[in-house]
């Protein structure tokens, strides 16, 4: 299989949280979707884009009148496996769901936490995202073939920052960028942080010479003019992005990222079927739709068992690209 296409289904996630009991017309109570007391957990850090899609899932939820009282939280920590630790402990626990993606799938690889997503209720995948490449606005590096250039001139005094672990997609996808650049994997300086909103500090900051992270994560600052978009990874250009995809600026490889949800293991049938018709709900509103468009994420659904057999899959995939990577 190429490189290229190893981790070509991917996306972003998210799902909603529930509370305080209101029975008026649209809260939820008459479509079932209402769960008193559900927690969304977040594993990295505010600002990132397990956060962010969080954040939206559940504002989403609240005013499509599917729920209310939603709570999220953050537990950062080893690319999101303090928080997959946490949720496998919570054998049982119906009111409790975590918001991952392909960072956590790689984080459980190269951390070698005992608790894997294999022991997790598969709920939903729900976007599929690309990633970008941004330098500072000051940045001496205007276009994706200056930066190209420097890097590869010198690519272990380029650090690259990327908000998830080794294994994950802000890793991965400028190794699969130096290795389409004729750069070795292994000299290339990354820098992990804890999620989308630490790197930012960096870029900004120059501590870091360019950053990858998810398209969503960023617009803001992009449109302010505080960053400079350089790339998109994905193999279309980004509506609204004024950036070449990889592919036009040379380098044979494209790359997008995923994110869904989990919940903890030794769930009642009940129980998950909950929780995936709330997930499903959100799907459906317009709120949630909306918001793909607004945020550049891509309509990635897929619940349930066929959510889990794409886990399986990305797993495989994940540890196959990381080997062969020599990483």
């Amino acid at each position: 299989m190429r490189l290229r296409t190893l981790l070509a289904p991917l996306g972003a996630a998210l799902l909603l949280l529930a509370g305080p009991p209101l029975l008026t017309p649209g809260s939820g109570s008459d479509t079932g979707t209402r769960i008193p007391g559900l927690r969304f957990m977040v594993p990295n850090t505010p600002g990132g884009g397990y956060d962010i899609t969080a954040r939206t899932a559940a504002k989403d939820a609240e005013d499509a009148g599917l729920t209310h009282g939603i709570e999220v939280f953050n537990l950062p920590g080893a690319g999101g496996t303090v928080g997959l630790t946490r949720l496998v402990g919570e054998h049982g626990n119906g009111r409790l769901a975590m918001s991952m993606g392909l960072g956590v799938v790689g984080a459980v690889h190269t951390n070698k936490t005992p608790a894997t997503l294999a022991d997790t209720t598969p709920i939903a995948r729900l976007t599929e995202e690309q990633d970008i490449v941004v330098v500072a606005k000051d940045s001496p590096y205007r276009t994706i073939q200056d930066l190209l250039a420097a890097w590869r001139k010198n690519p272990a005094r380029l650090p690259v920052g990327g908000g998830s672990s080794p294994g994950g997609p802000d890793h991965l996808a400028p190794m699969l960028m130096a290795q389409a650049a004729g750069i070795a994997p292994r000299s290339v300086n990354y820098i992990p942080f804890d999620g989308g909103g630490e790197l930012l500090a960096s870029i900004l900051g120059n501590k870091v010479a360019f950053g990858v992270s998810g398209v969503g994560e960023y617009l803001d600052q992009i449109e302010a003019g505080e960053l400079r978009l350089l790339a998109v990874t994905g193999p279309k250009r980004v509506p609204g992005l004024d950036a070449p995809t990889l592919r036009e600026a040379g380098l044979d490889t494209e790359f997008t990222n995923w994110r869904g949800i989990v919940a903890p293991p030794g769930l009642s049938a009940a129980e998950r079927d909950k929780l995936i018709g709330l997930v499903t709900a959100l799907h459906g509103s317009e709120q949630w739709q909306a918001s793909l468009k607004k945020n550049g994420w891509s309509d990635a659904f897929l619940a349930g068992d066929a959510f889990g057999a794409f886990l399986d899959v990305q797993d495989e995939r994940v540890g196959s690209v990381l080997k062969e990577l020599g990483l």
